[in-house]
């Protein structure tokens, strides 16, 4: 496995351990519908969070929370409707986050971004 997916999946879990030590349960990781994906699945305090995880070795180049396009956001929308059916959830509150994970080894930079957007800004943004 290349090296850059190898960095990925230790973001995504570094990710899910900042998050529990916060107090968040986890629900899934890498849940998929079709080709969409979600990486992390959890809730605090009654709220569905759908967790997007970029990981980068540096930032010198762009923040690694700009990886996360507009695109990208309206997949992981369409992706967390799929699980809000998939799981009869449809009435459970939720949000949408982003954690940056930056770094080669551990200790990593951690960035929670909370609520990092919402569908009706993304939805109806012009911005392809």
């Amino acid at each position: 496995m290349a090296d850059h997916n190898l960095l990925g999946q230790e973001g995504e879990r570094q990710a899910m351990l900042y998050l529990m030590h916060k107090g968040y349960t986890l629900h899934d990781h890498n849940w998929r519908s079709g080709h969409l994906e979600i990486d992390i699945v959890a809730e605090w305090h009654g709220e569905i969070v759908f967790v997007e995880v970029k990981t980068r070795s540096n930032e010198t180049f762009a923040s690694a929370a700009e990886a996360v396009t507009m695109h990208k956001k309206r997949n992981l929308i369409a992706a967390a409707r799929a699980y809000l059916a998939y799981h009869h959830l449809t009435d459970q509150p939720y949000s949408y986050d982003i954690i940056t994970v930056v770094g080669t080894a551990p200790p990593f930079q951690i960035t929670h971004l909370c609520h990092a957007y919402s569908e009706e800004k993304v939805l109806y943004s012009s911005n392809k």
